[in-house]
């Protein structure tokens, strides 16, 4: 393989964003690089922005820290076509949101010239990267990519470095009913626990005793699992005896460890020893990981 064509660690988001610039260079483009400074009302939010909640106590501690020390990275914009000096926000709204709230009147930005597909990828990789988007929003921004740009699920989980599990998974989550699903952008539901009830006679009944009781997620399996019917009785169950394969555990960890990472995890133990396996891929799923485990 070419070294022009192979793509390394340590790239993610900055990488699509070399490329977007180098093809519109190609292209004969206008392509403004750089930190550069502009009034803040000339810059707009964007109206597909897949993120839609902004904690009232981030923006008033981000807002503190820029009155101490400034904004200390721009954020990344593009030109709105139909006003001339103005811009769009591409990532990095959060910053613009607190650089108001300060009072700041000049904002520090890096242009560039990008389509709507091109500017909603990015704008869903960086939240999903730093982990901003609750699941609905992650959910809604893979559908608005599906919908809206003709992408498949695999090609949206490679361009977000998940796995298409993740994303048929994120996809389901749309179609739980809308208490559920503001529970989910509330945070009092965690989308293991929304999966586990989904489809569950009564699931949003189900859904408040898992919150009230504070309930695992094995917890609102059993809930469903009884609602629908399905659970054996205890003089019916086999004998418990050595398990040949994994046990129920080490599944329930299995699954939890792939759902949390996006990347299928396979977990072999003997005796408290063994070895755990993250299938990737691509190398954008490997370099995302890798991000995740340093911390960088």
């Amino acid at each position: 393989m070419a070294a022009d064509n192979r793509r390394g660690l340590g790239r993610g988001l900055s990488a699509l964003l070399d490329e977007q610039g180098a093809a519109a260079a190609s292209e004969g483009e206008v392509v403004a690089t750089g930190w550069r400074e502009v009034p803040i009302e000339t810059i707009r939010a964007n109206p597909d922005q897949p993120r839609r909640t902004f904690a009232e106590e981030d923006i008033e501690s981000l807002a503190a820290s820029i009155r101490e020390l400034g904004v200390l990275q721009p954020i990344l914009v593009r030109p709105m076509p139909e006003a001339s000096g103005e811009y769009q926000i591409v990532a990095g709204e959060r910053r613009w949101r607190a650089a108001q709230r300060a009072g700041l009147h000049q904002m520090p930005v890096v242009v560039r010239e990008l389509d709507d597909l091109a500017a909603f990828e990015i704008s869903i990789i960086e939240n999903v990267q730093r982990t901003d988007l609750n699941p609905i929003e992650e959910a809604q921004g893979y559908r608005t990519l599906i919908e809206r740009f003709g992408r498949t699920q695999e090609a949206v989980a490679h361009t977000v470095g998940k796995s298409r599990s993740h994303v048929a998974n994120a996809l389901r989550l749309l179609a739980l009913p809308e208490s559920m699903q503001a529970d989910l952008q509330s945070g009092r539901l965690s989308a293991g626990h929304a999966r586990a009830l989904a489809g569950a006679p009564g699931a949003e009944a189900l859904a408040e005793q898992v919150i009230n009781q504070g309930l695992s997620v094995r917890d609102a399996e059993a809930l469903a699992r009884r609602a629908h019917g399905r659970e054996e009785p205890r003089s019916a169950k086999k004998p418990s005896r050595p398990a040949a394969g994994k046990n129920a555990d080490t599944h329930a960890l299995e699954e939890d460890l792939t759902e949390l990472l996006g990347l299928q995890v396979e977990i072999s133990d003997r005796d408290g020893v063994g070895e755990l396996r993250i299938r990737y891929g691509n190398l954008e799923q490997l370099d995302d990981l890798c991000r995740r485990l340093t911390g960088s």
